[in-house]
């Protein structure tokens, strides 16, 4: 590991076997990006990262790339049909930002070494007045050749039980190889169930893609994918000879209520979005994927990436 310098910032690199991380712990916990060299010498870009001149135009947390951190919950909340609020058990109505207050949050490094970081999130009093809880967020990145692992732990100080539903937003490149597009490439879902979210946050059934369909695919954008029968999610090239695999925790079935969401912003854009959730968008109202961690305890959520 080595600090580098990255438009007046310190930002942290990672060459772990063919593999180059790029992170900037202290910012979001953001994994920035990840290349791979083949063993032909020629570079795979596995995670995405755009060119950028100045940090003050463009803030990273609103940068299209990397992996942003969603918490305390993921995309957008409502309260009785207005966007962006939240209801708790005390039934106080609270502002909450898209995807929360993480990706633009303040960390602390608690440890950083060959194999990766783990780094701990500092409210900012807006951030405790919408979410009034005492807690420790922490985000540990593991490194490896051709994997990265991702855990998320909710520790809770407070006496009360602390609602949260979190996920990652992977900026993934796609297509990754010169001279193919969207149509040459395609992604495996395991057997799910399709719903989206309507203006007022409420889930309703979307359009089911078939189990393996192209990238280009219309249907799969702004669709999420619940009820995942066993991991992983696979993509890439639809010859199979590379290819990426997302993963929730360590076993073959992931929690019932997790979603897999499948985004990208235009049909041109230079990634595509296989976001890991805990649960779909607006789990405070709904329930699905919604956790309650008890006074004293820690909850966890863990991913892995990997590539071949």
């Amino acid at each position: 590991m080595q600090s580098v310098p990255y438009l007046g910032h310190t930002i942290r690199q990672w060459q772990i076997g063919r593999s180059t991380f790029l992170a900037w712990p202290e910012a979001g916990a953001r994994l920035m990006h990840w290349h791979h060299t083949r063993v032909d010498g020629t570079i795979r870009e596995v995670i995405h990262w755009p060119e950028l001149s100045d940090l003050a135009e463009t803030p990273i947390a609103k940068v299209r790339g990397g992996n942003p951190i969603l918490f305390p919950f993921s995309a957008r909340t409502f309260d009785r049909g207005d966007i962006h609020f939240w209801r708790g058990r005390d039934d106080q109505r609270r502002p909450m930002p898209m995807h929360g207050f993480a990706r633009q949050g303040d960390f602390t490094v608690d440890q950083i070494d060959a194999k990766g970081f783990r780094a701990t999130l500092q409210p900012s009093a807006e951030d405790q007045a919408n979410f009034p809880f005492s807690y420790e967020f922490c985000v540990a990145y593991r490194f490896e050749a051709q994997r990265l692992t991702c855990e998320f732990a909710l520790t809770n100080r407070d006496q009360q039980p602390i609602p949260w539903c979190s996920g990652h937003h992977f900026y993934f490149t796609a297509p990754w190889t010169e001279g193919h597009s969207r149509d040459d490439y395609q992604i495996t879902l395991p057997p799910a169930k399709a719903v989206r979210q309507s203006p007022q946050g409420t889930l309703f059934p979307g359009p089911n893609p078939p189990r393996t369909t192209p990238l280009s695919d219309p249907n799969l954008v702004d669709t999420i994918h619940t009820e995942l029968a066993s991991n992983p999610v696979r993509f890439g090239p639809a010859d199979g000879s590379e290819y990426v695999d997302v993963s929730v925790g360590a076993d073959r079935h992931p929690a019932p209520g997790m979603a897999m969401v499948t985004w990208t912003a235009d049909p041109t854009a230079p990634y595509y979005c296989v976001e890991p959730w805990m649960g779909p968008p607006n789990a405070i109202e709904h329930g699905q994927g919604l956790r309650w961690v008890a006074p004293g305890e820690t909850d966890r959520f863990s991913v892995s990436v990997a590539i071949g």
